[in-house]
């Protein structure tokens, strides 16, 4: 039952806390616009111009593509593009990674429906009928793959941080930290069921965590839910938690080309950004706010 509680609890946390900085990134002021072209939103100007090629721009209608939009962001949030166009070599490792940790999402998500299925009654095996079956297979080979993939990405990313003259400059100890939890996560979760490579046993105790069922447990099983208990709750506090602010980065920074006409939404935002003062220290009189001394 302890398991069930710190089970849910990391879930609980993992969510609420995820929500709680996608709030606060939701909150922040104005950023320094970039305007950087082309902005896939903007409809009829894919060659990399802007509207503010029109004349009179403002005063016609602006055609926004929102499709397009979620269409590149999900190629970065999915494939990492940009590092895959600008840093190829490192893509191959970060990929694994990530690719990785996509796959054991699946997997876990797989988990909890094959484990919803044996309440309902039903079986999980290749002989079990198509859905049995496809349940059966894809836990399976998402489980592996996803282990696999993580642990080797991670590791080699690591070493990568360590050996590399120029990634090891700018590399800080909670980043190392971070991949090494990762490691921790996925190798605590390669001994635990490497002889149950089918992940029978992993459905039947997702089973009983769903129903709040006693079951047994080994010492392996009960270290690697702590790990994933301190995981889950540390990511969404530490630079891991990119995937709440991919969006914001591209929306509201990248891709943010609202016109700032008068008696717009955008013109109160400007008025707010500019009527914030720094809580800074530094001495300059365009910072500090105060007026320059008069010669």
């Amino acid at each position: 039952m302890s398991l069930s509680i710190l089970a849910y609890l990391a879930i609980i946390l993992f969510l609420g806390l995820s929500a709680y900085k996608a709030y606060k990134y939701a909150k922040m002021p104005l950023h320094g616009r970039m305007e950087l072209y082309p902005v896939p939103k903007e409809q009829g100007h894919e060659y990399g111009g802007s509207y503010f090629e029109e004349v009179e721009w403002w005063n016609k209608e602006r055609k926004v593509n929102h499709m397009a939009e979620l269409i590149d962001m999900l190629k970065e949030m999915l494939f990492i593009k940009k590092l895959f166009d600008n840093q190829r070599p490192l893509w191959w490792l970060s990929y694994a990674l990530h690719l990785g940790i996509y796959l054991l999402i699946a997997w876990t998500v797989l988990l909890i429906v094959g484990g919803l299925t044996l309440l309902a009654g039903g079986q999980v095996s290749p002989s079990s009928g198509i859905w049995g079956a496809l349940i059966f297979y894809l836990t399976a080979f998402t489980g592996l793959s996803g282990l696999v993939l993580a642990t080797f990405g991670s590791a080699m990313l690591f070493l990568r941080r360590i050996f590399d003259d120029t990634l090891r400059k700018y590399t800080t100890p909670q980043e190392y930290f971070n991949l090494a939890l990762l490691y921790c996560a996925t190798v605590s979760g390669i001994f635990v069921w490497i002889n149950d490579l089918t992940f029978s046993t992993a459905r039947e105790i997702t089973a009983n965590l769903i129903s709040f069922t006693p079951f047994e447990v080994s010492g392996l099983l009960i270290a690697h839910i702590v790990i994933l208990f301190i995981m889950f709750t540390y990511i969404p506090l530490s630079k891991m938690s990119h995937y709440v602010g991919k969006y914001f980065s591209f929306h509201k920074v990248l891709w943010e080309n609202e016109p700032n006409l008068r008696g717009s939404a955008m013109e109160k935002k400007v008025e707010q950004a500019l009527a914030r003062r720094s809580t800074n220290s530094w001495s300059a009189p365009h910072i500090s706010g105060q007026a320059p001394a008069e010669e």
